[in-house]
């Protein structure tokens, strides 16, 4: 199905829902868009599509635009839509798999976003839960941009929010478990 949308053509991909559903296990029929999880959102003031669109852009297949949109980077998953929706839609499972299917198709077009998220799934690999410094340090390098956070990055390390020394995680071996299954034979 095509429609017309601000002068360009959207061609609606109506196998997309079902994917998502299938690679997230989360499933989004119930959404009836009563708009609680946008409206306990801390961040959707931000988003370029609240979570209640984005869900209703995903029942009709509008792949392309979901996919290249910011508001599945910029959700914190911190479960408050999760915890407030009354039919009990998992958003945050839901971004997860956008943002998997997003980064396998190529959507993911902003260099940042894809070597935040690398760098991010490096840390908890390596040390089990996140370790800031030498993962800012990833992003920084893989990025190309060095110096732009230098100095809130000294002032975080004055003030002890960035440790220098990796966090003790007695379950980093499960975590290290879990990527290697999730992975798969062929990587």
């Amino acid at each position: 199905m095509q429609y017309l949308n601000k002068n360009t053509i959207v061609v609606n991909d109506l196998t997309f829902a079902r994917k998502i559903i299938e690679i997230g296990q989360v499933n989004i029929s119930p959404c009836y868009q009563c708009l609680t999880c946008s409206l306990g959102c801390p961040v959707a003031f931000a988003m370029d599509y609240r979570p209640n669109q984005l869900i209703r852009m995903v029942q009709l297949g509008l792949k392309e635009s979901v996919l290249s949109s910011s508001a599945i980077w910029l959700c914190a998953n911190c479960e408050t839509c999760a915890a407030r929706c009354p039919n009990e839609v998992d958003i945050p499972k839901l971004m997860d798999a956008l943002r998997e299917m997003s980064l396998k198709e190529g959507f993911a077009s902003q260099k940042s976003i894809i070597s935040f998220n690398r760098s991010f799934l490096h840390s908890i690999r390596r040390w089990g839960k996140q370790f800031e410094l030498p993962m800012l340090l990833q992003f920084k390098l893989m990025t190309g941009d060095l110096f732009s956070d230098l100095d809130l990055g000294a002032k975080m390390l004055i003030k002890g929010k960035m440790k220098l020394t990796p966090p003790h995680f007695k379950k980093s071996a499960v975590i290290k478990s879990i990527f290697r299954k999730s992975e798969g034979p062929s990587r």
